[in-house]
């Protein structure tokens, strides 16, 4: 990221204020909630730790811009570091402007997608791949899609051999796809084992949201069977009825998750896991173990 821009930045804020947190310990200690949700964080921590016989890809993508896309693949390709032993990948398959190296913090880019295309070759081990990767924590790595050039290209034979290639080396990748209707994002919906719509919270996002889902009906079955929304709630005051959207989106035959409001995600910027409100660690791995298991589901 550039020095001068980031030092705009504020200083990170934590998903919730420290009086939300107070009194949700505090509920916390005096009910039985803990030990419901260790019981639950136990099992989804289980879902998430399922080996797997080749890698399951996951496209995440939108039908506009500013609907959380990138956040959501950021949150996703976290949860999958910190929970499974064998690699993960990020890709950042938007190159024109994609800021998931900025949300994963990677500091310094050099190959893209476009460049490995011609460089990966069959032979090559784990350990020369990743010299073309960026190295995040928890055994992730990170394939950018451009070197933060405006109007960057990728077109669809390079995305293809490059998924195909790699799918070898890395349990789950997740892939930041473009929006909807763009050639690459729809070629890694079709490609990938599952895939996320990500929505947000409000009339328009929720509507044009569901009528893609309308349009999947019309595919194969497993496309609709492998789709999950996270909607995501931009707002503290939302204006719509968040339950009643979710439960119009799940008619459709997908899957739905909803991510509450969270200051920290909602400021932008690097991607810090222990300062998400804990409402949104939950969601975002109850939504990574859905999303993986449908992926599990399709060969």
């Amino acid at each position: 990221m550039d020095g001068v821009l980031s030092g705009t930045a504020r200083r990170p804020q934590r998903g919730e204020p420290v009086g939300v947190r107070v009194a949700r310990a505090v509920r916390r200690i005096v009910s039985s909630s803990a030990a419901r949700e260790v019981a639950e964080l136990t099992r989804t921590a289980g879902t998430l730790q399922q080996p797997v016989t080749t890698g399951r890809q996951i496209a995440v993508t939108s039908i506009r811009g500013g609907a959380g896309k990138t956040t959501v693949a950021a949150l996703l390709g976290t949860a999958y570091a910190h929970y499974r032993q064998d690699p993960v990948l990020l890709v950042e398959a938007d190159p024109a402007l994609g800021s998931l190296p900025l949300r994963m913090g990677a500091e310094t880019l050099r190959w893209t997608t476009a460049d490995l295309a011609d460089i990966v070759e069959p032979q090559m081990s784990l350990l020369d791949v990743t010299g073309y990767l960026v190295q995040l924590p928890e055994n992730a790595w990170l394939l950018p899609g451009s070197q933060g050039q405006i109007g960057a290209m990728l077109d669809t034979s390079a995305y293809e051999r490059v998924m195909v290639a790699l799918r070898r080396y890395f349990g789950v990748s997740v892939v930041d796809c473009e929006t909807l209707p763009a050639e690459v994002a729809r070629v890694a919906l079709s490609a990938s084992q599952a895939r996320v719509l990500a929505a947000p919270a409000t009339l328009d996002g929720v509507t044009s949201t569901y009528a893609v889902l309308q349009w999947m009906q019309g595919l194969p079955r497993h496309m609709i069977d492998g789709t999950v929304v996270a909607l995501s709630t931009m707002d503290a005051r939302p204006g719509i009825d968040v339950k009643a959207a979710a439960e119009k989106l799940r008619s459709t035959g997908a899957g739905v998750h909803v991510l509450p409001y969270d200051r920290h995600l909602a400021a932008g910027g690097v991607l810090r896991t222990e300062l998400l409100a804990r409402p949104t660690r939950l969601a975002a791995a109850r939504l990574a173990a859905e999303v993986f298991q449908l992926s599990q589901k399709r060969r």
